[in-house]
């Protein structure tokens, strides 16, 4: 009995993940509901970074603070990833927005903004003559 096989090349499907994540440096984490699991497979699928071990924890909003009716706002709690990658690997964070080789031109802005910087800070400069007393304090 031979199956139903059909003809010609078979379907390629595209699976998307239901979660995004962003490498981010340290500082306030994003809110996240993806398992250990799901962080491994999604940065070895997705980045392509080799992953050693995930650990996560659940950090809980803060519950001090007080809207204008002395009610207590409490902050959403978010969960927090920390991935170790595989030994021997490095990662560096890419650098987004180099610095461009500055050409500044007459009458540029660039140069209206470096002249007046340099004007305040020589207008923010102490007077030696007066032995550190700022001008406001004059008779």
């Amino acid at each position: 009995m031979a199956r139903n096989v059909p003809l010609g090349n078979p379907q390629l499907r595209i699976f998307r993940p239901n979660w995004f994540m962003r490498l981010v440096r340290p500082g306030p984490p994003e809110d996240t509901r993806m398992t250990k699991y799901d962080v491994k497979n999604y940065l070895e699928k997705i980045y392509n970074v080799p992953v050693g071990v995930v650990r996560t924890r659940i950090q809980y909003g803060s519950n001090k603070k007080r809207n204008h009716l002395n009610q207590r706002v409490k902050q959403p709690d978010y969960k927090v990833a920390y991935v170790q990658l595989a030994q021997g690997q490095t990662f560096t964070f890419p650098d987004l927005f180099p610095e461009k080789d500055k050409k500044v031109t007459e009458g540029s802005v660039e140069e209206m903004q470096e002249k007046f910087m340099e004007d305040e800070k020589q207008r923010q400069r102490l007077d030696p003559r007066r032995g550190g007393v700022t001008e406001w304090f004059g008779l």
